[in-house]
């Protein structure tokens, strides 16, 4: 009878255990059109500074006791804007992002540890690791994460008028780093189940 007992306590602290994790596990999934991506780059000599948007096309993230440990985003190349058409042209040309070819970009979150995320960017086919900053907010039943990754274009083969690659480029240098500020919207994925429940 004991052994019976001890048996079913056993099951029942599973059943507990397993519980306790469902309930502290979520999924989110991003809203792009809540979300803004924002891009600023930066002249060598001067303050010239052009900044414009890129769109998010989607994107997830997973959470377990409030904090994340997976996210992944995929940014739309195509959708680079700048006032100026010309500039914004040439950014999706093969001098630079190369929309063409490469039509998205993509963020794999690997660790996030106190308030850095540090993940792999893949852009114009290439991958690196890069690591910045972020906050995280509750927002209704989402959640809000910003921040501003500072990127080295050169990494991923973005050459154009950097001055470690080229000389004599006087006031038409530009800083081999570039800025991505994001102001992201997560919202909790309802499973279809536990949906159909409601």
């Amino acid at each position: 009878m004991k052994t019976l007992t001890n048996l079913i306590a056993a099951f029942v602290l599973m059943f507990a255990l397993s519980t306790t994790v469902r309930a502290q596990s979520q999924s989110f999934s991003i809203d792009p059109d809540a979300s803004q991506l924002t891009w600023t780059g930066y002249a060598e000599v001067g303050s010239w500074a052009p900044t414009g948007t890129l769109r998010l096309v989607k994107g997830q993230l997973t959470r377990t006791s409030n904090q994340i440990n997976s996210a992944t985003m995929t940014m739309d190349m195509n959708s680079i804007q700048h006032e100026n058409d010309r500039l914004q042209t040439h950014l999706r040309d093969e001098a630079f992002f190369d929309a063409a070819h490469f039509p998205t970009a993509t963020f794999v979150l690997r660790s996030l540890s106190g308030t850095t995320a540090t993940g792999q960017l893949t852009l114009k086919g290439i991958t690196k690791p890069i690591s910045f900053p972020i906050t995280t907010s509750p927002d209704g039943t989402g959640l809000r994460i910003k921040g501003r990754a500072l990127i080295d274009r050169t990494q991923f083969g973005i050459r154009y008028n950097s001055k470690s690659f080229f000389a004599d480029l006087g006031d038409q240098a530009i800083k081999n780093e570039f800025s991505l500020q994001f102001d992201v919207l997560a919202k909790p994925i309802v499973s279809a189940k536990r949906s159909a429940t409601r």
